[in-house]
């Protein structure tokens, strides 16, 4: 009989490793138009812009304020009549581009007030002077006033040019781009263009690798082995002797 056996061994896979879960980097990437909320409508922004009166814009609904508007357009017409050489229609048309692009500049672009900023806790900062007028409530009065003069300038400008085709396509751009950021939709909010966003919706979802081939990752008995301990039996003749 053998002195001893041999030592088996046996080969034991490894262990099933489980999914890892893997989030991709998440890259930029850019928005053509996107339209943000800017300004916070608490009800401690609305107690710090009740607590003192807007000087900024006060003065929309003073009496003869709605008169400033006519004057100066007139006024303006008076000073380009003078240039040498000017016709009627050349005339009007600058004139309704001229107060087109200051009140575009007055009521939607600059924000913020001038001064007592500190008074109303920075409330007014992101809002333009259109956003600031009567706590940025539609349809008032004033309001109504600011959207009438402009389209009444285009008509005139359109009649005085004799309806050039070139000359009302630029007062009706002009037109257009000063009346949608009055309009109550766009109220607190801007239109942006080429934007990048930090973090894109498609780049939050993570994945799982992808499956390997079967057989491909499966241990061999070289790389994983399990020992059993040698099994010794007496000798025959040891047991006899004993005996």
């Amino acid at each position: 009989m053998a002195s001893s056996l041999a030592s088996p061994t046996l080969a034991i896979p490894q262990p099933i490793q489980g999914l890892t879960v893997r989030i991709p980097n998440r890259s930029r990437s850019s928005s053509l138009v996107k339209v943000e909320h800017v300004g916070d409508e608490s009800q401690e922004d609305a107690l710090d812009s009740a607590a003192y009166e807007n000087v900024n814009v006060e003065w929309v609904n003073r009496k003869g304020a709605w008169l400033i508007h006519p004057a100066l357009i007139f006024a303006g017409k008076m000073v380009v009549d003078t240039i040498p050489g000017m016709r009627q229609d050349i005339s009007w048309f600058l004139v309704n581009l001229i107060y087109l692009s200051l009140t575009y500049l007055m009521f939607h672009w600059v924000t913020g007030i001038p001064f007592q900023s500190d008074l109303h806790g920075g409330v007014y900062d992101e809002l333009t002077l259109w956003e600031q007028i009567d706590q940025g409530a539609q349809y008032t009065p004033a309001k109504k006033w600011l959207v009438v003069v402009p389209i009444l300038l285009f008509l005139a400008s359109t009649h005085y040019s004799e309806y050039n085709p070139w000359m009302f396509a630029i007062n009706l751009t002009a037109l257009i781009f000063v009346l949608i950021p009055k309009l109550p939709q766009l109220h607190r909010r801007r239109v942006r263009f080429m934007v990048e966003d930090e973090y894109p919706s498609q780049g939050n979802t993570p994945s799982a690798p992808a499956t390997p081939r079967s057989g491909s990752s499966t241990p061999t008995s070289s790389e994983t082995q399990f020992n059993i301990p040698q099994i010794r039996t007496p000798d025959a003749n040891q047991f006899s002797t004993e005996q």
